[in-house]
């Protein structure tokens, strides 16, 4: 048991001295090896997180019915706010809608303006008391305000904001701003903020929320709900066969019932799609990209073999200088498995300060990743989220590195002592 232990503290010292004395060499061979850890670490946990936030998170939503075309398209555009309107529907399709029995909730949506960037939203005040929003199932609850806040009110030009909105554009309570329909057209009206909401990590952070009846009524706009073109008039009502929307917003009573609404709608009609369920939409989306992942996968995979390539050459083009080295301590007794245990040390512990590094490289990764897709799409990434690829990636780059030594390690152990003394 003391000679085995004496053994390995004689290897970790000999091991600890070469890399002193190669410092550099070794430094980037374990820089190149955290490197190749935090980005096969990276790229498998933002896949997969990416993946459940878009299709498998609660979007506070069942289904969507819009205009007739792409599903997805009318999921991204009215649930994450990327994609245009496929089109519009009439307000007589949202009444009909609203009154069938599997449907609990109908919230009208009608898109097209912004500020900024950011997506203006009208609708109505039932989505900040019925609709509940969150990144994960367990943290779903209705839009909260900040304090001094308050919801809009349907018959003024008020708006609440996201927090990423808030955020970005410098927008609080009691400013007002114009909307924007297009690259440069600002509409003439004024809104003001009467509410600023706290963080939902969900694309609701980006949106800004006005009373429907403010975006039927924007200058410039014009209503073909009825099949002609209607422009409102101020102090005059709109009836409402003129009225149009982008979507309906639905929460069905059971998926059983939105199963069969969906052959209804989708099966029997020509004017209108609906969307459902809405995660299905988008895992299409996902499947149609997977070639992506397989790309990026490849990519950190041909890393790792830079980085096992980087740990061979490190060692291999020291071992030259390195025979008297060795030649001296066969010399002084030392086995040649002893030489050949001391390169494999070598090579794995190099490989493990790297796997360690890798951690570091994950996070900043997956910060910056979590970084930028929040502020495109207002999903958020949790940079500190378990995936089996932090398990299965150190070990593996471990193992990596311990055959990565084999062949410096066989010429260590090939070392002739009298030819290697002689020479020197």
């Amino acid at each position: 048991m003391t000679r085995g232990i004496s053994y390995l503290r004689s290897v970790v010292m000999i091991v600890v001295r070469s890399l002193r004395q190669h410092a550099l060499s070794s430094m980037v061979t374990i820089l190149s090896v955290g490197l190749a850890a935090g980005l096969v670490m990276s790229v498998f946990s933002v896949a997969r997180q990416s993946r459940d936030a878009f299709a498998g998170g609660p979007v506070g939503f069942d289904a969507v019915l819009g205009a007739r075309g792409s599903q997805l398209q009318l999921v991204l555009n009215t649930v994450f706010h990327l994609e245009t309107s496929p089109g519009n529907i009439p307000w007589e399709l949202y009444e009909e809608i609203a009154a069938d029995p599997r449907v609990k909730l109908a919230i009208p949506y009608a898109l097209g303006d912004h500020y900024e960037g950011f997506r203006i939203v009208g609708t109505d005040s039932r989505i900040f008391q019925d609709v509940e929003f969150g990144e994960h199932e367990d943290v779903v609850r209705p839009l909260a305000l900040t304090p001094n806040s308050y919801f809009f009110d349907e018959h003024k030009r008020e708006a609440v904001i996201g927090s990423f909105v808030a955020q970005e554009t410098g927008l609080g309570v009691n400013d007002f701003f114009h909307p924007s329909h297009g690259v440069d057209h600002a509409h003439e009206e004024d809104y003001v903020v009467v509410g600023v909401l706290e963080p939902t990590n969900t694309p609701a952070d980006r949106v800004i929320w006005i009373p429907i009846e403010g975006i039927f009524r924007l200058d410039g706009h014009v209503l073909r709900g009825s099949g002609e073109e209607f422009v409102p008039e101020a102090g005059h009502e709109i009836d409402d066969h003129h009225k149009e929307l982008s979507a309906v917003m639905l929460k069905l009573t059971s998926n059983r019932d939105g199963f069969f609404l969906g052959q209804e709608i989708n099966g029997n009609r020509d004017d209108a799609t609906l969307a459902f369920p809405i995660s299905a939409s988008v895992s299409q989306l996902f499947d149609k990209l997977v070639w992506v992942s397989k790309v990026l996968e490849l990519v950190a995979y041909l890393v790792v073999v830079v980085a096992a390539g980087s740990i061979l050459a490190s060692l291999y083009n020291t071992m030259n200088e390195r025979r008297r080295e060795f030649a001296i301590l066969r010399s002084l007794g030392a086995r040649r498995r002893t030489v050949f245990a001391v390169i494999l040390c070598e090579s794995t512990f190099i490989a493990a300060l790297g796997s360690v590094l890798g951690f570091a490289c994950y996070f900043g990764i997956l910060a910056l990743a979590a970084s930028v897709v929040r502020k495109e799409v207002g999903v958020a990434l949790d940079i500190f989220a378990y995936h089996p690829a932090m398990l299965w990636t150190p070990l593996g780059m471990v193992a990596v590195g311990a055959f990565s030594g084999l062949l410096p390690a066989f010429k260590a152990y090939s070392t002739d002592v009298a030819d290697t003394l002689s020479r020197s």
